[in-house]
């Protein structure tokens, strides 16, 4: 199929791309790898009069390390992360997501604003954006205010951005403190839609205890699921099985995944409380080095 009709602009500065969506509100479309947004307008589920391509933005493009926040641009590619050694020293939960990221083609094309925008429950960006206790940046004409992770995701496929607003930075606190990490997802091939996935962090004191950190499973609900419940458990603890047994009971209470053509309900839920393990446990002994 193909899209409807629609004009095409191209704005060089971030003004001037606010001013467009100021303009014209929900007959717009922001479009920077249009890795999700062409495939869904060739399906005529979205119909945009206008779309907005920001690609010509130097300035939303960056990595760049600011004290004990790591800031990135909406526009930065996927495979820029993929490959950045500020990534993969700083935020290697990240650096593990994202290979699992569709393929190469998809990495190249696909920006770290679109993914987060487009809020699919079982995509990696925002799992690890959550798992990280990351949030980011939206600016309008009016103003410019920053959303926690956990307040950003809404719903399926639904965020906390107006159609005058465009998401323009990612920020990701990080320190020089143990910590461990892990990612993991399970789909029919490389490159699909994760059926379900899981990511962990945690932080340990100067005993070797779990200080903090967060658990976050995808594809169960129709939002990255943080399972709270998890370190309230093991905060000041060290990780056991039994402990690992328990948080497992609570995943399998919290999770609310669907039956599609390729997974059940039941299936779902059941490899949610194996990835829950899984994570703590291989997060657990990098942290413990």
């Amino acid at each position: 199929m193909k899209p409807a009709a629609f004009d095409y602009l191209r704005p060089s500065t971030l003004e001037e791309a606010l001013k467009l969506l100021d303009e014209l509100g929900d007959e717009a479309k922001v479009i920077a790898g249009g890795q999700s947004l062409v495939p869904i307008m060739n399906m005529r589920l979205a119909t945009p009069k206008c779309l907005i391509d920001i690609n010509q933005i130097p300035e939303l493009r960056y990595i760049e390390a600011d004290g004990p926040i790591l800031r990135i641009g909406a526009l930065t590619r996927q495979s820029e992360l993929e490959h950045s050694p500020v990534i993969r020293e700083r935020v290697g939960l990240m650096s593990e997501a994202i290979p699992y990221i569709g393929h190469v083609q998809t990495r190249n094309r696909g920006t770290v604003g679109g993914s987060l925008v487009h809020a699919d429950p079982t995509a990696e960006l925002p799992m690890t954006l959550l798992t990280l206790g990351g949030s980011v940046q939206i600016s309008s004409l009016e103003e410019t205010r920053e959303v926690k992770a956990e307040e950003f995701f809404i719903t399926y496929l639904t965020t906390d951005i107006m159609p005058n607003e465009l998401l323009t930075q990612v920020l990701i606190p990080w320190s020089v403190e143990r910590q461990g990490y892990a990612f993991t997802e399970f789909s029919r091939r490389h490159g699909d839609f994760a059926l379900v996935a899981g990511a962990c962090h945690m932080v340990l004191d100067q005993q070797g205890r779990i200080a903090s950190g967060r658990l976050v499973l995808g594809g169960v609900d129709a939002v990255p699921l943080w399972i709270e419940e998890a370190f309230d458990l093991l905060v000041g603890e060290n990780l056991s099985e039994s402990t690992i047994a328990r948080i497992q009971d609570i995943v399998e209470e919290r999770v609310d995944p669907e039956t599609d053509l390729h997974a059940s309900a039941d299936y779902r839920r059941h490899l949610a409380k194996v990835m829950a393990g899984d994570v703590l446990r291989q997060a657990y002994t990098k942290a413990k080095g």
